[in-house]
């Protein structure tokens, strides 16, 4: 199973996108500033995700939401969570 994710940092609400095989163990390395792209980037929280059978799919599930229809495709996905 692969996971295309979706972080929030506490310190400057922005969204952290991306793909693991072990969703826990990947958020507790990303609070845990162990990776170089969110060390800085306060508390991280899981606001989303999706899960697949196949690593292509969550790979270019990845890179699509890494777009900016991507980014507009999360903002209508999550519109009542940044609306609260």
């Amino acid at each position: 199973m692969q996971y295309v994710y979706i972080l929030k940092s506490d310190l400057d609400d922005e969204l952290y996108i991306g793909c693991t095989k072990d969703l826990k163990k990947r958020i507790v390395l990303h609070n845990s500033k162990k990776v170089p792209s969110t060390k800085k980037r306060g508390k991280l929280k899981l606001i989303y995700y999706e899960s697949f059978l196949n690593e292509n799919d969550a790979f270019d599930r990845e890179k699509f939401l890494k777009t900016g229809w991507g980014r507009n495709n999360i903002k209508k996905l999550l519109f009542n969570f940044f609306n609260n």
